[in-house]
C-alpha cells in the first residue's frame, strides 16, 4: 500500500511539473546528460565477464569520494565479484568515471518501477550498497521482492534533515527494518537511524577518513611550476556569495602576507562563468587553471580552478584553506580534504552537513569557525602567524590520522552480508 501511495503521488507529481521538466530538458543539456539511462536503457558494463555484480550507489562527488577507498578495497576483497557504481549527479558521474573507470560507472535509474526494474534485470546484483542515506522506495522495494540484501555505508542523519525524517518516522520504519546492515558515521547517527525503523545498526565511523588523496593532479604540478616562492590561500567548494566574501576580504589578507596567490574553485561547474565575470569586474589580477600559460604568477593574483577532481590534491599547496559551502546555509564541504595535509583549515558557521566532524576538529582546535564578516581577519591571523597555523594543521593531520579505520570495518560487515545471502 506504501509504494501504491508513493508511485501514485510521484506520478501526479512528475505529470504536474512535466513542463518545466520539458523546458530544463530543452535548454540544459546536464539534465540531458544520462538521460536514457535514468529511463531504464542499461548500457553494457564491460569487464564484467560474467561475475557476479556489487551495485555500489553514491549520489554526487562527497559520496563518490568517500567510497573511493571502499570500492578498491571491496575489488581487492571480493575479485569474484564485479564492483559497479552509479551516481545521480553530473558532477558525481565526471569524479566516478575519473575515480574508477567509466567502464562499470553509470547514472543510476530514476526511482519509477520501469527504470528500476530494467536495472536490476540486467544487473542482478547479489548486493546494494548505498552511501550514507539515499533511500528510494522502489529501488529498496525492487531488491527486497527478489532478496538482494541492501546495506548502507557511512550512513547518517544530519541535523537539518533529521526533523524531517522524525515526522514521518511511521513510514520509514516499514522500509527502513528490512535494510540487512546499516553502518552509521557516530553514535549519535546510529541512534536517530534506530529510531527511524533500521536494525542492525553499527558503528563503523566516518569512510571519509581513510580517503587519501592520491597522485598531484595536473593543476598541482603547473601551479607549482608558476608560483615560484608566493604561498597560496585555497578556497575549495564556494557556492555563490563565498566568492565575493573573500574577494572582499582578499586586501586584509594580502596585509598579512604579501607574497600571496589564492585559488578559488568553485563546487558546482555551471558556476564557473559567473564566477569569472566576478572576477573581471572585481579588478584584481587573475586567470583560469585551464588557460594557464606559462606566466609566472604574480602575487596578489587569482587563480580560477575550473576543472573537476583536482581540488583534493590542490589543497596540499595551501597555506591556509578556506572549506566553501560554510559562509552561506548550504550545510559546508568536507574539512578533512585540506586537514590531511597538516593543513589549518577555516570554515563559516554553517556546516550542518559534517557537524560530528567539524565538532571534533573543533574540540582538538584544529579548525577556525568564522562569521562571514571576520572572515578575512581569521585568514590574516593564521598567514601572520606561522606556528599557529602550523600547530593548527598538524593537530587536524593527527586528528584525520587517528579516525582512520572505518573502511576495514566496513568490507568485514559487507563480508559477513554476503555470506549470508549466498
Amino acid at each position: 500500500m506504501i509504494l501504491f501511495l508513493y508511485n501514485a503521488a510521484l506520478m501526479l507529481v512528475l505529470l504536474v511539473s512535466a513542463p518545466w521538466w520539458i523546458w530544463r530538458l530543452l535548454t540544459m543539456e546536464k539534465y540531458r546528460e544520462g538521460l536514457p539511462e535514468r529511463l531504464g536503457r542499461v548500457r553494457e558494463l564491460k569487464g564484467r565477464n560474467g561475475r557476479p555484480v556489487i551495485w555500489v550507489h553514491a549520489v554526487s562527488v562527497g559520496e563518490v569520494l568517500a567510497v573511493s577507498r571502499l570500492v578498491k578495497a571491496l575489488d581487492a576483497e571480493f575479485p569474484e565479484y564485479f564492483v559497479v557504481v552509479s551516481t545521480t549527479t553530473r558532477t558525481g558521474q565526471a569524479v566516478a568515471r575519473e575515480r574508477f573507470g567509466s567502464d562499470r560507472v553509470f547514472y543510476s535509474p530514476l526511482d519509477v518501477p520501469w527504470a528500476v526494474r530494467a536495472h536490476l534485470d540486467a544487473l542482478k546484483p547479489r548486493m546494494l550498497v548505498l552511501a550514507e542515506s539515499e533511500f528510494w522506495p522502489n529501488l529498496l522495494f525492487g531488491c527486497f521482492r527478489r532478496g538482494i540484501p541492501v546495506a548502507v555505508v557511512n550512513a547518517r542523519v544530519s541535523d537539518r534533515s533529521w526533523p524531517r525524517y522524525r515526522r514521518l518516522r511511521a513510514l520509514w520504519r516499514l522500509i527502513l527494518k528490512r535494510l540487512s546492515l546499516v553502518l552509521a558515521q557516530s553514535e549519535l547517527d546510529a541512534e536517530r537511524l534506530r529510531q527511524l525503523g533500521c536494525e542492525d545498526v553499527r558503528v563503523a565511523g566516518n569512510l571519509k577518513f581513510d580517503v587519501r588523496s592520491g597522485a598531484d593532479s595536473a593543476a598541482v604540478k603547473l601551479i607549482e611550476e608558476l608560483r615560484r616562492d608566493l604561498r597560496l590561500v585555497v578556497a575549495g567548494s564556494t557556492l555563490e556569495g563565498e566568492e565575493a566574501a573573500l574577494l572582499e576580504a582578499w586586501p586584509e589578507m594580502l596585509s598579512a602576507d604579501p607574497k600571496l596567490a589564492m585559488v578559488i574553485a568553485p563546487r558546482h561547474p555551471e558556476r564557473f562563468g559567473a564566477v569569472a565575470e566576478l572576477l573581471e569586474r572585481s579588478g584584481v589580477p587573475w586567470r583560469r587553471r585551464s588557460a594557464m600559460g606559462e606566466a609566472m604568477l604574480q602575487p596578489g593574483e587569482v587563480v580560477l580552478l575550473d576543472s573537476m577532481g583536482e581540488l583534493a590534491t590542490v589543497y596540499s599547496m595551501a597555506a591556509v584553506a578556506f572549506v566553501g559551502g560554510s559562509l552561506v546555509p548550504a550545510g559546508g564541504h568536507n574539512p578533512l580534504e585540506p586537514a590531511q595535509f597538516g593543513v589549518p583549515v577555516v570554515m563559516g558557521d554553517h556546516y550542518a552537513n559534517f557537524v560530528s566532524i567539524v565538532g571534533w576538529m573543533a574540540d582538538k582546535k584544529a579548525i577556525a569557525i568564522v562569521h562571514s564578516p571576520a572572515l578575512g581577519m581569521e585568514m590574516a591571523a593564521l598567514l601572520s602567524d606561522g606556528q599557529a597555523a602550523a600547530e593548527m594543521g598538524e593537530r587536524g593531520r593527527q586528528f584525520f590520522e587517528e579516525q582512520a579505520g572505518a573502511t576495514a570495518r566496513t568490507v568485514a560487515a559487507l563480508r559477513d552480508v554476503l555470506e549470508a545471502h549466498r
